[in-house]
């Protein structure tokens, strides 16, 4: 039997600090769901101006978070960006660049596509206009794509709400790139009372001080390989279900 790790245990090396953590954030296994963020080919392809840097070190990990909770049955949650031609929908940051002529997450085009490594079946491809419009896009029997107009996960889009629905109070966190989308993922996750889990060789541009310290506000850092060892094992009568 395999217990939720105290802040660090089961993380990967150098990252094994034991703080003691109120029970408000211990990680609720039976009510676990997966978030990958930004795993698109515009973010991983040689020569795109949004290629995030570790993808190489951090695939593995992906995918085998992503196989191993479609195994379990646990929710899967792919957050995705798209930016319009006009740039109308594109954060400040890069809008100007679209405006004038950058083409990268064009809804439609393959570089907007998830990943191959993480979908459920290659036969899935995105539908940008459900996804513009709000509408989370179910690719699997417990999984789903969400659009985010932002960096976080969580800021203007149904990622609470179908949370909520399915019951969900711990996340397990994991994609591209740690020190924009990631990591306001994680702060948005919080705010909102979510149990939060981290999986460091799992998640792209980390350095190991700023690890460290999401572990220092509560966050639970366990690799890839861990953190499945802890879904998949018995939970004790009085977890939560």
């Amino acid at each position: 039997m395999v217990s939720p790790p105290t802040h660090g245990e089961g993380a990967a090396e150098g990252y094994n600090q034991r703080i003691a953590m109120p029970d408000y954030t211990t990680p609720e296994r039976a009510r676990t769901a997966l978030i990958t963020i930004n795993l698109q080919r515009d973010f991983v392809k040689n020569g795109s101006p949004l290629r995030s840097r570790g993808v190489g070190a951090a695939m593995p990990g992906i995918r085998r978070l992503a196989e191993g909770f479609r195994a379990a049955g646990l929710p899967i949650v792919h957050a995705v960006r798209l930016y319009r031609p006009d740039g109308s929908n594109v954060d400040s940051f890069r809008r100007k660049a679209v405006e004038d002529g950058l083409r990268i997450l064009m809804p439609g085009t393959m570089g907007a596509e998830l990943l191959d490594e993480v979908k459920p079946s290659s036969e899935v491809r995105l539908d940008p206009v459900s996804l513009l419009e709000g509408s989370p896009q179910q690719v699997g029997q417990q999984e789903w794509l969400i659009y985010k107009p932002r960096w976080g996960a969580f800021h203007g889009t149904a990622l609470e709400d179908k949370l909520r629905a399915l019951g969900v109070s711990t996340v397990v966190l994991c994609g591209c790139n740690f020190s924009t989308s990631i990591r306001s993922t994680v702060y948005e996750a919080g705010s909102r009372d979510l149990r939060v889990v981290l999986a460091p060789d799992a998640v792209t541009g980390a350095s190991e001080e700023a690890i460290t310290e999401l572990g220092r506000i509560g966050v639970y850092l366990m690799n890839s390989a861990a953190c499945l060892s802890w879904v998949a094992a018995d939970p004790p009568s009085d977890e939560a279900a």
